[in-house]
């Protein structure tokens, strides 16, 4: 599985410009480290071919948040809801539906 997580610095909300960059910063070494540490098992044999790609953002309380933006099977979710929440993350909750399912 190639696992992919992006950072996303557009946010709900628009920090002071000093604390954006390092934020941004910050949030860019959290893609990193989440997918080249904590999902590397994925990676491994035993999961499918698929790609696995996950959004992280600031929520406006400054918390790092995540979302995976593509179908996956239900155990790769679940893996990835307890790496993310062993971290402290929270779930990015959208008001968008999805008219594909």
């Amino acid at each position: 599985m190639t696992v992919t997580v992006l950072a996303i610095p557009e946010t709900d909300f628009v920090p002071a410009k000093h604390l954006a960059k390092l934020m941004n910063e910050h949030l860019k070494r959290a893609a990193k480290e989440l997918a080249e540490v904590h999902l590397k098992a994925l990676t491994g044999s035993g999961f499918s071919k698929d790609d696995l790609v996950i959004y992280i953002s600031y929520n406006p309380k400054f918390k790092i948040r995540y979302r995976i933006v593509n179908d996956v099977p239900t155990d790769v979710e679940y893996f990835v809801a307890a790496c993310c929440g062993r971290l402290g993350y929270m779930l990015w909750r959208t008001n968008l539906i999805n008219t594909d399912q």
